[in-house]
């Protein structure tokens, strides 16, 4: 490992390294280092970081109640670079490195509540069973003018015309064009970095834009999303202009998503099982988004992790409520795209792009896997206005994490300390968000009731 790290290090002339660990949130945690010091620390085994990353929450607190699992005295964790993740990190004045660490304890055992980790264990399942899932995510931002007081609402920047977007504008090329410049550096960058970017898009939103993922590898993918959220903010603060991934940053604009297209290959033939050989939709396709669609409703959290989340999944938002299922029909949560045996694969719109990638794409292969395993069988698909069924998905996190606590089949599989210890992180987060008084409550309360 350390000989492939010190041989790229070398070609590429960098002379830092960003050590990276994901937190249960998707918060980029680690250590910069000397190149010579990063390399010597991965032979040594030297490269530590506090075990409690993985219990801080969004505001930088930590929950109580969760010492048998991290315990309170907070001991090292040894951070274990993955090579296949390392690449360059645009935007230094010193030639730098991004590289993405698994952690261990000092006995050598990983550390099973990362959520790296937990997408790992996921995939191992596939792999047991014969079986690769392939994902292409799709993902969702903002650009929003600087806003240094969080007390005043976001509003959209100012684009190359001189004037903010005041109307939606799916798809508008001209639309697009107001931010080339930002749009042009973000390419530049990821393709520095080596992110394998598709197309960008003008999402529904004012300023609201929309990037496509090559499709591939679940794990390499949810390391790209990860990596892609930073670049898009500093790319954008260079701009002088926020990107935002929260779920749904301006009350009067539909939130924004990371959207999920997943199919799963036989891993011997290469042949994608959710396909029949006449082109058909196979019993494990059908299985497939059983498992989705019963089991995606009780793990919310894990796709939609905050208070904010839920503030996207409104009727007629551009965002699901349940999780009816249908062919090329967008207003379902699973949404069956027009494709040839070969491509056949469904897309999840549950997720917020405020997610975890890793945590989200775990969900959603989770519970698909266990559709399969258990042969379930899916509730009828429907070609009408998903937004007349019922609301299956909860409305809120306090509820979403009720379900999520006695979600056994997933739990099982996830680990019993993975869910205890996120579950206690959104609880922190909950109580916190609780304990503020909105404008909302000062404007209509303070002088009426």
């Amino acid at each position: 490992m350390s000989t492939k790290l010190a041989s790229w290090i070398t070609d590429h002339g960098v002379s830092e390294v960003e050590c990276i660990v994901p937190d249960m949130n998707g918060v980029q945690r680690g250590k910069v280092l000397p190149a010579a010091k990063f390399l010597s620390g991965v032979k040594d085994g030297t490269l530590r970081i506090p075990g409690s990353i993985f219990t801080v929450t969004i505001n930088g607190e930590y929950p109580d109640d969760i010492g048998h699992i991290i315990p309170e005295y907070d001991p090292d964790q040894v951070m274990v670079p993955d090579p296949d993740t390392i690449r360059e990190a645009p935007g230094f004045a010193t030639p730098t490195a991004y590289v993405i660490a698994d952690t261990f304890t000092k006995d050598g055992q990983p550390v099973d509540i990362a959520p790296r980790m937990i997408l790992k264990k996921v995939l191992r399942l596939y792999e047991e069973r014969g079986w690769r899932p392939v994902i292409a995510p799709e993902v969702e931002f903002y650009l929003v003018s600087q806003n240094v007081d969080p007390d005043f609402p976001l509003v959209p920047p100012t684009g190359r015309s001189g004037r903010p977007e005041t109307a939606s504008q799916p798809y508008g090329l001209e639309a697009l064009n107001e931010f080339e410049d930002i749009i042009e550096d973000i390419y530049e960058w990821c393709s520095k970095a080596g992110i394998n970017l598709d197309t960008m898009i003008h999402e529904s939103g004012a300023a609201q834009l929309e990037v496509n993922f090559l499709h591939g590898d679940p794990l390499r993918l949810a390391d790209e999303v990860l990596l892609f959220k930073r670049l898009v903010r500093q790319v954008a603060l260079q701009h002088g202009v926020y990107a935002t991934f929260l779920a749904k940053p301006m009350s009067d604009q539909p939130g924004s998503a990371m959207h999920i297209h997943q199919s799963v290959l036989d891993m011997e033939s290469g042949r994608n099982i959710f396909s029949t050989a006449a082109g058909k939709d196979s019993a494990l396709f059908r299985s497939y988004v059983a498992g989705l669609a019963r089991l995606l409703p009780q793990v919310t959290p894990l796709f939609a992790p905050n208070v904010n989340s839920f503030r996207r999944m409104r009727p007629d938002s551009d965002a699901p409520i349940n999780v009816q299922w249908g062919s090329d029909n967008r207003s379902c949560g699973l949404r069956v795209p027009v494709s040839d045996a070969k491509n056949r694969r469904i897309e999840n719109r549950l997720p917020g792009a405020d997610s975890n990638p890793y945590l989200a794409f775990a969900a959603s292969l989770i519970c698909g896997y266990i559709g399969m395993v258990e042969r379930m069988q899916p509730p009828k698909s429907i070609s009408g206005n998903a937004y007349n069924r019922a609301r299956t998905l909860p409305r809120t996190l306090e509820s979403a994490l009720d379900r999520f606590a006695h979600c056994k089949p997933v739990k099982q599989l996830l680990g019993e300390d993975f869910f205890e210890v996120f579950y206690a992180i959104k609880e922190c987060e909950l109580f916190n968000y609780q304990s503020v008084i909105s404008s909302w409550e000062r404007e209509h309360l303070l002088l009426r009731v």
